[in-house]
Parts: C-alpha cells; sequence; structure tokens
C-alpha cells in the first residue's frame, strides 16, 4: 500500500513586484498598442533552445478518438474504443475526442460569452479577484503574479463548478451556458475514466470509486490570450501540467496549445467540433505511472485573441488519492497516497518552473 504524503510548503524569496499594476494583460496591451515593446518581466523565452523545437510533422498523429464508439453497446466496437484510448494514453498522453455529443451552438454560446466576460471593465470584475485557490470564483492574470519570477501573456477566469456550482452573474447568460458545459464535461469524463479504467484491465468504475469521482472537484477556466507584439518572447502558459485525472479543452480556432511528445514540442490543430483531452497529475498517479501525465504550454500570436475554455476533472478534494490497489497487487507503488486538496492547493500556489508536485510524491 503507498505510504501517506504532504507537501512541503516552499520557502522561497518574494519576487519584487514589477509592474504590479497590470490586473489585466487584455487592457494593457490594448492600451500600448500593436507595435510597443512588451515589459521585460514577461520575458520568458529568452532564447530557442533544442528542447524548444516544434516536431510539425507529428501535429496529425495526435490520436482521435470516437465517443460514440467508446460507448457502444457492440462489444467489439467498445473494446477497440477502450484498446485505442489505452494506447493514446500510454503514447501520447494527449487526445482528441470526437462525436461527443454538446452540441456545437452550445459551444458557440460559451465562447461568445466567455469574450464578453473577458471584455467587462476591470472595475466590473475586481469583486472576483484571486484571494487564493480555494476561492470559489477567482478572476486574474498570468498564473500566481506573487511568487513569479517572470509573468504570462494571459488573464483568466476561474470557477469551482462541482461539486457546488459558482459561476460570475455577468455578463448576462454566462452563468447559465457555464452550467449547461459543466454538466456535460462532467459525464464525458465519467466515461472516458470508465474506458481508460478498462484499457488497465480493471473494472470500468475503479477509478471513479478510488477517487470519489462523484462527489469530485471540478475546476473551470477560462482563458484569455491578446495578441502580443512580440510572441517570440513571451508566452501565454509555460510548460506544465493539470492537477486531477483529465483536462478537457476546447478553443475558438485559434491555436497556440503545444503538447510535448519525445522533447518535441507539437502544434494541437483540433478537428471541428471536438474537444481536446489532456491526461493530469492524477491520472498518472492512480495508473501508477502506466500513463503519464502530459506536459503542455500555450504559445501566442501577433493577430488574433485566443480564447480556451478549460475543464480540470479531478477527485473529490477530501480524498486521498494514491495508485489503485489493484494494480499494487502486482507491483510496487510508484507514488505516495495524498489528500486532493493539498496536492492542488500546493499546485495553484506554485510557480510554474518550479519541481511539479508530482516529484514531491513520487517514490525512489
Amino acid at each position: 500500500m503507498a505510504s501517506s504524503a504532504s507537501i512541503p510548503s516552499s520557502s522561497q524569496p518574494e519576487p519584487p513586484k514589477v509592474h504590479a499594476s497590470i490586473l489585466s494583460i487584455k487592457d494593457f496591451a490594448e492600451s500600448k498598442g500593436d507595435s510597443s515593446p512588451i515589459p521585460s518581466t514577461y520575458h520568458s523565452i529568452s532564447g530557442l533552445h533544442e528542447e524548444d523545437d516544434v516536431a510539425e510533422e507529428l501535429a496529425a498523429s495526435i490520436p482521435v478518438i470516437d465517443f460514440s464508439h467508446l460507448t457502444s453497446h457492440h462489444p467489439q466496437i467498445h473494446a477497440k474504443a477502450v484498446h485505442l484510448i489505452g494506447k493514446a494514453c500510454a503514447e501520447w498522453g494527449v487526445f482528441m475526442l470526437t462525436n461527443h455529443g454538446i452540441p456545437e451552438n452550445l459551444v458557440e454560446k460559451l465562447m461568445k460569452k466567455s469574450g464578453e466576460f473577458h471584455d467587462l471593465a476591470v472595475e466590473e470584475k475586481k469583486e472576483f479577484g484571486d484571494k487564493g485557490p480555494f476561492e470559489p470564483i477567482r478572476h486574474g492574470t498570468s498564473f500566481c503574479p506573487e511568487v513569479e519570477k517572470v509573468h504570462y501573456w494571459r488573464d483568466y477566469l476561474k470557477a469551482t463548478t462541482f461539486p457546488q456550482f459558482n459561476f460570475p452573474h455577468k455578463p448576462p447568460g454566462f452563468r447559465e451556458v457555464a452550467y449547461e458545459y459543466s454538466e456535460k464535461i462532467r459525464g464525458l469524463a465519467r466515461k472516458l475514466l470508465e474506458g481508460i479504467s478498462e484499457s488497465l484491465g480493471l473494472a470500468s468504475n475503479s477509478i471513479i470509486e478510488s477517487t470519489e469521482f462523484d462527489s469530485s472537484h471540478q475546476l473551470f477556466v477560462v482563458n484569455l490570450y491578446p495578441p502580443c507584439p512580440q510572441p517570440h518572447l513571451a508566452l501565454g502558459m509555460p510548460s506544465h501540467s493539470d492537477t486531477g485525472l483529465l483536462t478537457l479543452l476546447t478553443q475558438n480556432g485559434i491555436g497556440g496549445l503545444q503538447v510535448k511528445h519525445h522533447a518535441k514540442w507539437v502544434n494541437v490543430n483540433p478537428l471541428p467540433n471536438c474537444l481536446t483531452v489532456l491526461l493530469a497529475d492524477h491520472l498518472q498517479v492512480v495508473s501508477n505511472g502506466r500513463y503519464e501525465r502530459v506536459l503542455h504550454r500555450a504559445i501566442l500570436n501577433n493577430v488574433g485573441t485566443r480564447i480556451s475554455v478549460v475543464l480540470a476533472n479531478g477527485p473529490a478534494l477530501d480524498k486521498e488519492v494514491g495508485p489503485l490497489a489493484e494494480l499494487l497487487e502486482n507491483e510496487k507503488p510508484l507514488f505516495k497516497t495524498i489528500k486532493y486538496k493539498d496536492y492542488f492547493q500546493f499546485q495553484q500556489k506554485s510557480r510554474l518552473d518550479d519541481k511539479s508536485g508530482l516529484d514531491q510524491i513520487r517514490l525512489n
């Protein structure tokens, strides 16, 4: 059985709060125009290295999973979908999900309302200012500016949408659209976890029950990446992995997501009306390392605003999560167990260039 763990708090010197007055990178960018140099505190790319190489030829190789096959009552069709999802998890840690059943017009409404929220004046969004990872609704910029050495060209809205639904009351209609979308995403994530359990040779409800997924923590994130005058110097988000089990992402048609595959960056070019599914930290933990979380980042452009809506679906906050007991019958645990709430807090309050939370709970 995996031992229990707690993540030590890091005692880092607080970086200087240069440009602390930037409450919204969108407003800042619009006030400076298209040709102004960006502040040096946003220079997150000082020079390209080999590990920053982009493998353009691999973009078309990102796996595609047909959700209707996974839910098929035909045994052979279902079995093949389970095999393909296991292969995607083992080889890539990311896949595109087609025929997922979420109406295209719902996604269009979601994108429209997401843009309207970020278009609100900063004063109107101040009530949602980010006061910590367990605030039910948070609006801010970058990732965690108070501990960062460099900042990221992103504004965000984060809301906890399960087990209690929290969401801004403006703009009108946003809350209702977000509720419907979050419910549908949680249903998809549950079914995907069943397929992933089966791909590990386990009962379909194994991950669901071991993580108390039916009381799971769902984080709803609306990212906005404005055009950047010097996209070669900055990032929307640096290389990182997500907390939770599965992250499901959709975007407004403007690219920027890259995943790391065999030490190369690969552009994710979504198929029409598909979702991008990313394996997160606790999928690696529960699978005892058989399936690895995927590192990803957001790059920028100087032409159009990118909006992505990202739903991170994790275990229940108070659940102690470790490798699945069934897997430990024949192998040693690679990770300690840890309460998901503690892990989530560590990740949300740390610099993204720090050691991963997984490194803190990995067994030698």
